[in-house]
């Protein structure tokens, strides 16, 4: 509910409630960002550009319970602005220190954000928003702007990719998501 208030409050221009939405997601944003990107450098840019947009365009978010689903678009969109920017592969080498808190994973990490990088955008986009930001097929769906049916099958599909590419690391079915 202290979010709505927030929302609203930015909506209207208040430059600070806008920092602390974004600093409450900050995290998860820079995540996703770091998903998209491989690298730290171009996350912290996917996130800065994101931040930029969205504190531009918040005066047009129409319903303010969805403001992480529009938050997670925006950040979408910068990613793949970035990517065709770039317009290279990320070649392993570029792959830093992945954000986690288990360290001991590091190894699982890499594989799995080069796994994710080998799949088709439409497949890495569900199985992104699904997992790491935890949210519901209905709301995936309005995040792609696609019926919840065909997230389902996105979802079936990228996960097979993924195991698909992950056998041919050396994992077993049941490590993978």
């Amino acid at each position: 509910m202290r979010d709505i208030k927030l929302i609203k409050k930015a909506k209207t221009g208040d430059k600070e409630a806008f920092e602390k939405l974004l600093a409450q997601n900050s995290d998860r944003l820079y995540r996703t960002a770091y998903l998209y990107a491989g690298n730290r450098d171009d996350a912290l840019d996917i996130v800065q550009e994101t931040s930029c947009k969205a504190f531009l365009a918040i005066q047009n978010l129409k319903e303010s319970k969805y403001f992480l689903t529009w938050l997670t678009r925006i950040l979408i969109n910068s990613a793949y602005d970035l990517k065709r920017k770039k317009s290279t592969d990320i070649p392993l080498e570029s792959i830093g220190e992945i954000p986690s808190t288990k360290r001991d994973r590091t190894v699982e990490h890499i594989d799995l954000v080069r796994a994710l990088n080998e799949l088709e955008e439409k497949h890495r986009d569900v199985i992104i928003i699904f997992y790491y930001h935890d949210l519901p097929i209905k709301e995936v769906a309005k995040i792609m702007n696609i019926p919840e049916n065909t997230v389902k099958t996105y979802l079936q599909r990228g996960k097979k990719q993924l195991k698909m590419i992950l056998k041919g690391v050396g994992y077993d079915e049941g490590k993978i998501i």
